[in-house]
């Protein structure tokens, strides 16, 4: 039960700090250094770039067109959506089968509905971490590309949150599916108890 409600802590984490980047600008930061108080930063993220002065008033403006994007953002847009509804759907699973719940008496479709919780808890991990992976390497492509010739920008600061965020979801769903172990443990423990308890003899 410890090691379920454990899991299931790491796994909200996980999920609020995955969501939390879909509003953060701070995927990709390029900071133009002028003169005295003329700093200017542009950063970027899954929807829209920002530019922002060194007194922190920003302006944003969506992408124009989504069919004009590049494969890569499209893939990081519903690789990054699809880790927070699958989270989302693993949180109800996981309420349901959880030995500290009573949603479910029967012990048999609990087994089920934490295991179907801690798979889903994995893939949503991975689906985020392949979406900061995949961002991160079109920002590293682009940066050491000598022909490359417009802004060179660096990692935001939301990259290390989905990160961060990727791998608590993924030790969520191992975390829940080892406790599983546990639970298949009990009924030979006790099954093992009544074959060897001493048998009445003839009277």
């Amino acid at each position: 039960m410890y090691l379920q409600v454990f899991a299931f802590i790491l796994a909200v984490s996980g999920w609020m700090l995955v969501t939390s980047t879909l509003a953060i600008e701070y995927w990709k930061v390029y900071t133009l250094d002028g003169v005295v108080l003329a700093t200017t930063t542009y950063m970027s993220n899954l929807w829209k770039m920002c530019v922002a002065d060194l007194t922190g008033v920003s302006d944003c403006k969506d992408f124009p067109s989504m069919l004009a994007l590049d494969d890569t953002l499209h893939a990081c847009r519903a690789l990054i959506i699809s880790s927070v509804c699958l989270t989302f759907f693993g949180n109800g699973l996981a309420l349901m089968g959880m030995e500290c719940t009573k949603l479910v008496g029967k012990r048999k479709p609990k087994v089920v509905l934490v295991w179907v919780a801690g798979v889903t808890y994995a893939l949503s991990g991975l689906c985020s971490l392949t979406a900061c992976s995949l961002y991160a390497h079109q920002v590293t492509s682009e940066f050491f590309d000598p022909n490359f010739m417009a802004q060179k920008y660096d990692f935001g600061a939301a990259l290390f949150i989905g990160w961060s965020g990727s791998f608590l979801c993924i030790a969520a769903g191992i975390i829940l599916c080892s406790s599983l172990a546990c639970l298949s443990k009990e009924p030979c423990v006790r099954r093992s108890a009544r074959s060897w308890a001493p048998q009445p003899g003839p009277p």
